[in-house]
């Protein structure tokens, strides 16, 4: 189902720890045998791990483990940073830009581990050792891009970049690393650079609490169902999983619907009693905003304000335009307009979805005017009515197994990757899964951990991160460790997980991202993609999906391993743009309020729902649809890496669109277009500049038309 998007649920969501150490360069690899005294034995992170392909040993790794580790790391860190400035010798690119793209390995692989458990395996013990490591890491980071000596040896060979030779690479890092430290603060002067310090520190333990009040809030909600009639239109296995659900909860004989988005969904989908359906969606929909110990209005205020202090303190006159000069876009007012023309064609699509399900409302009697809660409802009868689809008719060829089967052959198809199941490798819960990926010829390219079902420790939504990133190390390449993780809908007792299209399309998206992980070979350590382009590599991978040629030869029913029929196939296909208005508009909502957080100025006191209902009735948007994130659970912006930069999925999508093209002109699995779109794109991910080998691969500048034409928006 190409162009189709997610509903509530986005994908590649980079959490806060994760994208510090991103702009920090700690991501390094390699195992450091770091010796002290009486820690070799008890502590995992002090020696190297002795385990397959240095895999982190979760068997034995303890949440008291972290902090010790991650002090070390930092004494370690600082050692060598020290160690720079105080070398005799003039500035060069070796012993200085080289010399700290090489530091802080031994911090990188303790926080990678804390950063992916943080995200995916959040006990409450470990959220309380991210709160102290929080203003630990962010003191570090701001000792070492406000450390004036080291800037000044950076500097001065920054000064003389025309007279070196330097490779396109060692320019590129030159360049980046000097930008990214004066973006830090490092031209200000002394008190500003103190109150910086203040303000990071202030930041890091507020996008954390955020963060967490969000996971409580999703948690704290139960949708408790004690009589049968309550459950009536719901599919079986919706039923089943519901059942299951309040078994776990101790109230078997009950079902229990949450709002994670798995169980959350169908109920919206499928339920007849529109009650029930008011109360789940209202509380998916009211997280942090409930005006009790989790409630985020107060928090988002407080980021709101110092992110515009600290823009200003580096002379920009808000965080939008700190944030998007690096990117592709360079301003929030061209990224204002390329959305608000986007706006238009989906607001005018979504009105004539909303004027459809009114009538099928109408013609049944149901006496109501659709509300948000209702879109769901009446859009499976639409699509029924249309295009004669179901998706519990869709569902059964679509098992977890067969995806991700799917997925590995495209990934064979275009890159010659082969997948191969490892029992042998310690895991951080019973349900990942590990596979070692390789090329044609059998060489190692990597590992990737699969993590596929909702839990109360684990952050909502979808993501690709890493357990090591892919360097080089006395000429060796260290092969790198790709997660993903999701929340899709479990397996029963009776059925196997059985993947919504939506659910689907996550998975082949999160899978692009670790291709950029897995396929990474760049030099140095220090990666620097702007963030309106870090979504190509996944959201190209969402453009296979539902094509013919592949949902053939992985999209069997569970039960019978009957090849999907053709006239599913075709259904699905003809069904691509249902509900895209709807999809479209409630996602640039969304991005909207994103820009207009981080661009308005405030002279006044905020009041965080006023200034959401005036920005979506500035944009016109109309009372039956949500934004796909509001402020209070809006991680994305608050606790992730997307700060004034949550339009960058649909920024993305022209470059993904128009790069499909290529592969829709030259045969879908063209393998010498994937191998041009892996050395240029993936391949020198983050090591050049990122548009223009883009360039290289497409051989021209992308053009929007593609996108258009796949959102349904022009013929």
């Amino acid at each position: 189902m190409k162009g189709r998007t997610n509903f509530l649920l986005r994908k590649s969501f980079f959490l806060s720890f994760l994208f510090l150490f991103l702009l920090i360069g700690l991501l390094t690899p390699g195992a450091i045998s770091i010796n002290r005294p009486g820690q070799e034995e008890s502590n995992p992170f002090f020696a190297p791990y002795g385990t397959p392909f240095e895999t982190p040993p979760f068997d034995r790794i303890k949440n008291d483990h972290f902090l010790p580790a991650i002090k070390r790391g930092i004494e370690l860190h600082q050692a060598e940073i020290e160690a720079i400035v105080k070398n005799p010798k003039a500035p060069t690119f070796d012993n200085t830009i080289l010399a700290f793209d090489r530091s802080g390995q031994f911090l990188s692989r303790v926080t990678i581990v804390f950063g992916a458990l943080q995200s995916a395996q959040a006990t409450p013990e470990l959220q309380k050792i991210a709160e102290q490591v929080s203003p630990l890491i962010t003191q570090h980071r701001s000792n070492i891009y406000l450390n004036e000596k080291l800037f000044a040896r950076i500097k001065a060979v920054y000064d003389q970049r025309h007279k070196l030779k330097l490779g396109e690479e060692e320019r590129f890092l030159l360049e980046k690393i000097y930008q990214d430290f004066v973006r830090q603060g490092a031209l200000l002067p002394g008190p500003q650079k103190e109150r910086l310090r203040q303000i990071d520190r202030e930041l890091s333990l507020l996008s954390l609490r955020f963060g967490n009040n969000v996971l409580q809030e999703t948690n704290n909600f139960k949708l408790v169902i004690e009589n049968k009639k309550d459950l009536e239109g719901l599919p079986q296995n919706v039923i089943d999983m519901a059942a299951e659900t309040a078994k776990k909860l101790g109230l078997e004989g009950k079902w229990v619907f949450t709002t994670q988005v798995p169980s959350l969904i169908p109920f919206l989908q499928y339920a007849k009693n529109r009650e029930l359906r008011k109360r789940l969606f209202t509380a998916y929909i009211m997280r942090g905003d409930n005006y009790n110990e989790y409630d985020n209005k107060e928090i988002i205020k407080k980021i709101i304000s110092l992110r515009t202090e600290r823009a200003k303190l580096l002379g920009y006159p808000t965080f939008a335009h700190y944030a998007i000069e690096v990117n592709m876009a360079k301003t929030p007012e061209k990224v204002e307009e390329f959305l608000l023309q986007l706006w238009n064609y989906a607001l005018k699509r979504a009105k004539e979805e909303l004027a459809e399900m009114q009538q099928i409302a109408d013609e049944e009697g149901a006496g109501i005017k659709i509300e948000p809660w209702d879109w769901w409802y009446y859009a499976e009868k639409l699509r029924k009515k249309k295009y004669a689809l179901e998706e519990s008719e869709i569902r059964p060829y679509f098992s977890i197994d067969n995806v991700k089967k799917g997925i590995f052959t495209l990934a064979e198809l275009l890159y010659g990757l082969k997948f191969e199941k490892r029992t042998d490798i310690s895991v951080y819960h019973p349900e990942v899964e590990v596979y070692e990926v390789k090329e044609k010829d059998g060489r190692h390219v990597g590992l990737l951990y699969l993590d596929f079902f909702p839990r109360p420790t684990k952050r909502s939504g979808a993501w690709s991160g890493a357990l090591r990133r892919q360097a080089y190390e006395d000429g060796k390449r260290i092969a790198p460790i790709s997660t993903i993780c999701c929340n899709f809908t479990r397996p029963t007792e009776k059925t196997p997980s059985l993947l919504s299209l939506d659910e689907v399309n996550t998975f082949f998206h999160e899978f692009g991202h670790s291709l950029a992980t897995l396929l990474a070979n760049g030099k140095y350590n220090n990666r620097f993609v702007p963030r309106d382009g870090v979504e190509l590599p996944s959201q190209i991978m969402e453009n296979w999906a539902f094509e013919p040629e592949l949902l053939k030869l992985y999209a069997r029913h569970y039960q019978t391993g009957e090849v999907i029929p053709e006239e599913l196939i075709k259904k699905i296909n003809n069904s691509s743009l249902f509900n895209q208005g709807f999809a479209s508009t409630e996602y640039l909502a969304a991005a909207l309020l994103d820009i207009y957080w981080h661009k308005t100025i405030f002279d006044q006191e905020i009041d965080v729902n006023s200034f959401e209902r005036e920005m979506m009735k500035k944009i016109g948007l109309i009372e039956a649809i949500v934004p796909r994130y509001r402020s209070s659970y809006f991680q994305h912006i608050f606790s992730g890496g997307y700060s004034a930069g949550y339009y960058v999925y649909i920024w993305a999508e022209v470059l993904d669109s128009d790069a499909y093209e290529a592969f829709k002109e030259r045969g879908l699995f063209d393998q010498k277009t994937a191998a041009l779109f892996r050395k240029e794109i993936l391949e020198k991910y983050g090591t050049v500049d990122f548009y223009k080998q883009y360039i290289k691969f497409r051989g021209r500048e992308p053009r929007i038309e593609p996108l258009l034409k796949k959102r349904g928006f022009i013929n």
